[in-house]
């Protein structure tokens, strides 16, 4: 659909030690008009959309927490990451993991060198033992970020940006991190219809950049109709 792009690594560098990475300067085209598409315009579609989603899913919603239940667990998982400005803000999913998913994860990351090398890469895992049966439904089409569309209504996300990112993987966006908090994280992005798992974590980078430079209201609109065909192919995990 014309949304990809070929990431490099060298398109960023590391971060400088010490250097503040919050309260960065907005990029210029999103500051050129208060009437702007970033300024306003973008905002407001994010309002529309998440109240009419979690209007229109909320029966969904509501089956997918009480399977998330069933193992005597939390149905809701809130992890922390960084948004616009630096903020910290719990980014919701419905949980997907055991409850015992730290000591999973390490146990087997442990045990298996080839693991620990792609945690370290990509942040993920072609096979996480962490993740429940029921999980592992969700994942693949993405139902357990459905709870997202709160975190877009409360103005913590947007509907489309860069991917949400943990404070302790921020250095790894060097000085494009400036950039990176200028604007909302994305329930979905370039990332998410660009190849997803299967791009390592600079190719990541590249694409959060990518977006950053290029948003406007027709791009939005593309990634929205890719998202759609990727959530009904089931590329997630």
């Amino acid at each position: 659909m014309g949304l990809h792009v070929s990431p490099t690594p060298a398109s960023y560098a590391p971060a400088t030690p010490g250097r503040s990475l919050r309260r960065p300067k907005r990029p210029s085209r999103a500051s050129s008009s208060l009437l702007s598409y970033p300024r306003l315009g973008k905002r407001l579609l994010d309002i529309a959309g998440a109240s009419a989603a979690l209007l229109i899913l909320s029966p969904i919603m509501l089956l997918l927490w009480a399977l998330a239940r069933l193992d005597g667990g939390r149905g809701l998982f809130g992890h922390d990451r960084v948004g616009r400005d630096g903020k910290v803000f719990k980014c919701w999913k419905f949980r997907s993991m055991r409850v015992d998913a730290n000591d999973a994860l390490q146990k087997h990351l442990k045990g298996n060198p080839a693991a620990a090398a792609e945690w370290r890469n990509v942040r993920k895992l072609a096979y996480d033992p962490r993740i429940t049966p029921i999980g592992r439904i969700m994942r693949k089409y993405s139902l357990d970020e459905l709870p997202q569309f709160w975190n877009v209504l409360r103005g913590d996300m947007s509907l489309i940006g860069p991917r949400p990112v943990c404070l302790d993987e921020l250095p790894r966006y060097g000085r494009a991190a400036t950039l990176y908090l200028s604007v909302r994280p994305g329930l979905t992005g370039l990332w998410q219809v660009s190849g997803r798992n299967a791009l390592s974590y600079a190719q990541r980078v590249v694409l959060d950049v990518e977006y950053c430079n290029r948003m406007d209201a027709l791009l939005d609109l593309r990634i929205c109709l890719a998202t759609v065909r990727v959530v009904i192919a089931g590329h997630g995990r």
